[in-house]
């Protein structure tokens, strides 16, 4: 894990979250990173996540390897709480990969996209590309690669982007990024879930009152009822928290 005061992490359930701002995440740790061509593995967990590390001990390996876990979750938060070292506050993984895009479009900076269905990869990117005109595409690819993942793998190298964004899912994504980044000289490497479906327009976030409220979960949950078992698995997460104070 890279050399970041231990004073700012919170420890739940093993894994040990930063503790500051979206803007000094930003300003103090990941723009110098891109700026000095360093290599950093983000995860943005959420209480699914962190329950999945208490049931397959090598993605807990996984996580626990990371640079930097940043607090995705209201669940995370709250329970921060309950453990009396309150988070300053949930960082969206989608809002964080947008702050850097914005600066990878200021400072020219290259991007490679994995993930996805293939149409809504391609839209991603078109996207990118309207919105954020100055950021160099190095290359993208969909996540629908089985038996091919050592060339996909090679393609990503080749590529020598500064970000490189992973859309496969948890385990999947965070998997890729452990069992490759060494292969990398330089590149901030984050798992962004089913950012590029958002970003292709595929799907929408909640409206921002809803986000405000932290309620962006509960929004999910009415337009996606298919999710339910997503949500108890955070039921599951709140009552490890507070009945057994993990």
């Amino acid at each position: 894990m890279t050399n970041i005061n231990r004073e700012s992490h919170v420890s739940i359930m093993d894994i040990s979250f930063i503790n500051t701002t979206k803007d000094k995440l930003l300003n103090e740790h990941l723009y110098p990173k891109l700026n000095n061509g360093e290599k950093c593995f983000i995860v943005t967990a959420n209480p699914e996540i962190v329950i999945k590390t208490k049931e397959k001990p090598n993605y807990k390996k996984i996580v626990q390897s990371a640079d930097i876990v940043v607090p995705d979750g209201v669940g995370i938060v709250i329970a921060s709480k309950h453990k009396k070292q309150p988070i300053h506050k949930r960082i969206p993984g989608f809002d964080l990969m947008l702050d850097l895009l914005y600066y990878a479009n200021e400072e020219q900076l290259s991007v490679y996209f994995l993930g996805a269905q293939d149409d809504i990869n391609e839209k991603a990117v078109k996207e990118v590309k309207k919105r954020f005109p100055n950021v160099k595409i190095a290359g993208y690819h969909h996540g629908f690669f089985k038996g091919l993942e050592a060339e996909i793998a090679k393609e990503v190298q080749n590529a020598n982007a500064d970000l490189v964004f992973v859309a496969l899912g948890s385990p999947q994504q965070e998997q890729w990024i452990y069992n490759n980044i060494n292969q990398f000289s330089k590149g901030l490497f984050m798992g962004v879930g089913g950012s590029f479906d958002v970003l292709s327009g595929e799907s929408k976030r909640a409206p921002k009152t809803w986000i405000k409220l932290n309620l962006e979960w509960l929004y999910r949950l009415l337009k996606q009822p298919f999710r339910w078992k997503r949500i108890l698995k955070v039921l599951e997460f709140m009552l490890r928290i507070f009945l057994k104070k993990e």
